[in-house]
Order: structure tokens, then C-alpha cells, then sequence
């Protein structure tokens, strides 16, 4: 144990806050270090024992199947283990982050992880979460090119700074807790948008069907098809038209949307930049109003957003399709799902013969193939994903909450 620091985190539990200064470890003199071992000659894809192994542990530090196996060892891991990732290809990302074994004998490490046994002085929870809170530590560490690799001196060498037991396992336990939480709120969040993917291959025609698999309750009719180009109009920012950076203001009375502030189908105008009033003049095309369909068509291309909540003239900037419909027969919350589903880039996709499309054309969106019911129906349906998107918002909103207030607790209740 090193030389104790007088050091307390600024937000603690009531009960410990006359309590002891938190004490100085090198983590090597709390834990048991261990390298993981080659199996590639005896793994299989079923068996007794399954391999933790790089493709096991998330960037939250969650533990992930890894579909590997072996039959025979006698050097399982136990419940509470840490498991570390000692090499990682690209940025680094997971580099030092490690995962909680969840039971005894069921697991065996495979190379390029590390073991991390915690004795009786540590909390393996409290330990888990410190570790995953201080990576910067873990990513500086790493050498080689194309891939950073890590030592067990690395490792081992990392300070980390502990109360007494105690207080740890209640700083683990609350961590803990709002893991948890945040695990639940993202399985319903993935269960939702799993079920819209699954209404949109059913409530639209597949191809060459006039009819979807399912409907709302009095709609009968055979669906019509047409090119995007007979029931509105697409209009974009052109070349003499550009803006300067220069001229993207923080404030003002004009925004400028852009693709990259498109954020789950809607504009998120807190990110907008805004204009002067002459350019908003310039081109009424490409004046938005709430109701406009946007498409983005450089960079992320496909990229469609539905504009609501809209509280000032707004123009948009270069790379993005303003969508406007030229038919009262067309709902255009109906129109932005179906450009929004997979249909539209499968259609790119297609269109892309021998190559990537790196700029999505007006001459390819013109020919897009639209399925369309009867206004009603129409209605129906924009409603009804209209209502599935605001519910995965709401899930979304929940889960960042959640994520922000770990956030937030990682960097006040460690030192």
C-alpha cells in the first residue's frame, strides 16, 4: 500500500462524510493479476465452458456472448472476476475496460485479456466502475501502430484511490443499480424499434404486391404506385447560392438547418446555426416550414427529417432536399415515414450499379417508387409510427438521462 492521500471525491453518502480520506493503491496490490491463454485449437461453437475473449466485452463494460467454447479446463473463472482488454485495433476504445464475470465455472479466458482477481480489501463492483471511469489512464498506455497491446505492468502500475470497504460497496451497489436501470430502459428502447422494423415490412406492400400484410380495421382498396416526382416537389440549396463559413451565425433570427442537426427524424434546432435575413430571402424553395420533409443528400445521404416545433423562418443549407407536396391526396407525416423506412436507400442501393453514390441526385429521387393507400389510410399510418417514434424518443430520453447521471456521479464520487 503507497503512502495515504488526505483526498475525498466532492459528493459521498451522509454516513461517510466525516469518514476516513480515501488511501492510494497501485491496482497490482489489490488484485490478482492473470494473462488469458490461446485455446484457438480446441474451440468449438458449443461446449462446457465458454471464452471470454476481445469480442467479449463492451465499450459500458458489459459482458457479451462470444459464441466460443471449450470442454476441458480446470482454469475456469470465478463470480466477480474482473475480465481487462489488453489489445485493441483502431482508436482504443476498449483498451483497459473490463467486464464483471457473472458466475463460478462457466467461463475461461482466452488471449489478450487479463484476469483481475480483487482480494478481500476490494469491492469488485466499486473496483469495476472505477476502472471503467479512468480510461484515459488505460488508453495512454497502449503501444504499437495498428494495434495497441497493453503489459501487465500497465496494468498494474494504474493508482487508484479507495475508501474503506464499506463505502465502496455502497458506491458499487449504487452504481450497480443505475446499470441496471440503464439495461432495462435499453431493452425497451431496442424491443420498440424492433417492433416498428417488423410494422414496416408489414403495414407496406412488399414488392410487386398491391396489398400489405397487415391493415387497420376498413381499409380494403388495392395501394397505387407512383414516382416521388408526381406528388411533390425537391428543391436544394444551388452552388451560387452557397454559404461561407463566415456567414453561419450563432444567433439570430433565421436558422440554418443542416444535415447534421437532423437527430432521430426531427431537427434538433438547438444545434442550427442561423443566417442574416437577405439569405433566407434569397430562395423561397427552400423555406421551411413545420411539416417539411428534409432529406439529406451529401455526407450521411438518406438521412430524412420531419419538421415540427418550428418557432422561426428557417432556410436550409447546402446538402439537404426540401420534400414539399404538390397533392392534398398525400399526408405528408405518411410521406416522411415511407422515405424514412428502408425502402428509399434499398432504391439507392440499387441504383449504385459498379460503384458507391456519393451525392444522392434529383435524377434518382424523382424515379422513386411510392406505395399509396387512400388519404385515411395514409393518415392512419403516419399517426401510428408518428406515435412509435415519439414513444422511442421518450425511451431515448430516459436512457441519456440515465447515462448523463452516471456521468455525473463517475466524476464526483471518484477520486
Amino acid at each position: 500500500m503507497a503512502e495515504a492521500k488526505k483526498l475525498v471525491p466532492k459528493r459521498r453518502f451522509k454516513e461517510f462524510q466525516n469518514a476516513e480520506a480515501w488511501e492510494e493503491y497501485e491496482l497490482g496490490s489489490v488484485t490478482e493479476y492473470k494473462n488469458g491463454k490461446g485455446h484457438e485449437d480446441r474451440q468449438t461453437k458449443s461446449g462446457k465452458y465458454e471464452l471470454v475473449n476481445l469480442n467479449s466485452i463492451s465499450i459500458d463494460g458489459g459482458l457479451k456472448r462470444s459464441g466460443k467454447f471449450i470442454d476441458d479446463t480446470t482454469d475456469t473463472l470465478l463470480k466477480n472476476d474482473l475480465v481487462m482488454v489488453l489489445s485493441d485495433v483502431g482508436h482504443g476504445d476498449l483498451l483497459g475496460r473490463v467486464a464483471l464475470i457473472p458466475e463460478n465455472d462457466r467461463f475461461v479466458l482466452n488471449q489478450r485479456v487479463a484476469l483481475l482477481r480483487p482480494n478481500s480489501t476490494v469491492d469488485p463492483q466499486f473496483l469495476f466502475s472505477y476502472i471503467n471511469a479512468n480510461q484515459k489512464y488505460f488508453k495512454s498506455q497502449g503501444a504499437g501502430m495498428s494495434q495497441l497491446n497493453m503489459s501487465k505492468g500497465n496494468v498494474e502500475s494504474f493508482t487508484s484511490f479507495m475508501p474503506q470497504k464499506e463505502e465502496q460497496e455502497k458506491i458499487g451497489k449504487l452504481f450497480n443499480d443505475i446499470d441496471n436501470l440503464i439495461t432495462l430502459h435499453q431493452r425497451k428502447l431496442d424491443k420498440i424499434k424492433s417492433l416498428k422494423e417488423a410494422y414496416l415490412f408489414e403495414m407496406f406492400p412488399a414488392e410487386g404486391e398491391s396489398k400489405p400484410k397487415r391493415r387497420f380495421k376498413g381499409f380494403t382498396d388495392d395501394w397505387e404506385q407512383c414516382e416521388l416526382s408526381r406528388i411533390c416537389s425537391m428543391n436544394a440549396r444551388i452552388g451560387w447560392q452557397n454559404l461561407r463559413t463566415s456567414e453561419f451565425l450563432d444567433r439570430g433570427d433565421y436558422y440554418l438547418i443542416t444535415g447534421t442537426d437532423f437527430k432521430n427524424g426531427r431537427v434538433d434546432f438547438n444545434t442550427c446555426h442561423y443566417v442574416e435575413k437577405y439569405r433566407f430571402d434569397q430562395d423561397q424553395k427552400i423555406q421551411i416550414t413545420n411539416g417539411s420533409i428534409l432529406i439529406t443528400k451529401d455526407g450521411t445521404l438518406g438521412k430524412v427529417a420531419y419538421v415540427e416545433g418550428l418557432d422561426k423562418p428557417a432556410t436550409l443549407n447546402a446538402g439537404v432536399f426540401n420534400i414539399t407536396t404538390t397533392s392534398k391526396n398525400i399526408d405528408e407525416k405518411y410521406l416522411f415515414q415511407y422515405l424514412k423506412a428502408p425502402f428509399l436507400m434499398n432504391y439507392v442501393d440499387k441504383r449504385a450499379t459498379g460503384g458507391t453514390i456519393k451525392h444522392l441526385n434529383k435524377n434518382i429521387l424523382v424515379d422513386f417508387p411510392i406505395n399509396l393507400p387512400q388519404i385515411k389510410e395514409q393518415q392512419a399510418i403516419g399517426n401510428f409510427f408518428s406515435n412509435l417514434d415519439n414513444l422511442i424518443a421518450l425511451h431515448q430520453q430516459k436512457l441519456d438521462k440515465l447515462k448523463n447521471l452516471k456521468k455525473s456521479y463517475l466524476n464526483e464520487m471518484f477520486i
